[in-house]
């Protein structure tokens, strides 16, 4: 299994290095289905469940808007902020 697990490692490293092309040559449609292919990677990777990011979606659902409306952390947009800036981390 270890081996089976690195070339997921291996092909996602591969596939990060085409959306980076991707998005550079302007192409952001194209990037966009490859980050898909990237997020599934991951979660089977990381064994995340597709209940359980629909769970984190819907958390975060409702306090989408505008993210430079306010720089108050306790503020809607400033939690959102703060989910992005963690999601970020796991990317």
């Amino acid at each position: 299994m270890a081996s089976s697990e690195e070339r997921l490692h291996s092909v996602l490293a591969t596939l990060e290095q085409c959306r980076a092309v991707l998005t550079k040559d302007a192409r952001p449609e194209t990037a966009r289905l490859v980050s898909l292919a990237i997020l599934q990677l991951r979660m089977e990777l990381n064994q995340v469940a597709d209940l359980e990011l629909k769970a984190l979606c819907d958390v975060l659902t409702p306090v989408a808007g505008p993210l430079d409306t306010s720089h108050d952390p306790k503020s809607p947009q400033g939690q959102r902020r703060g989910a992005l800036a963690v999601l970020k981390l796991v990317e």
